[in-house]
């Protein structure tokens, strides 16, 4: 229910704001590859929604991936407490095994029973 809520609230209207952005800016833009060389420089010609679509997807990925790399301090913290709980776990098992095994050493009997 909340995913569709999701998306009939905020999905659905981003869609629609993205495709009239679209049809708005259908015309071409020269888009300069060499920046220094001024007007006569290499340039293309592309459509506006494309060079605005085109930065919003760079700007998420580099988004992800600076949050990603920022991030890494907790993900190594994680993996180093799995390993340590690992290892706890093996050792608490391996103790339970040996106090689970019989004695090798005879009982002793209790001072009452040997009178």
């Amino acid at each position: 229910m909340l995913r569709r809520l999701l998306l009939i609230l905020i999905v659905l209207p981003v869609s629609v704001g993205l495709v009239m952005l679209a049809v708005a800016n259908r015309h071409s833009v020269p888009l300069f590859v060499d920046p220094l060389s001024g007007p006569e420089g290499a340039s293309l010609d592309v459509p506006l929604f494309l060079v605005v679509f085109a930065a919003m997807i760079a700007g998420v990925v580099l988004g992800g991936v600076a949050a990603w790399l920022s991030q890494g301090r907790y993900r190594k913290a994680a993996r180093q407490s799995a390993r340590e709980a690992r290892s706890a776990h093996a050792e608490v098992e391996e103790l339970r095994a040996a106090t689970r095994e019989p004695s090798t050493r005879p009982a002793l009997a209790h001072r009452r029973d040997a009178a």
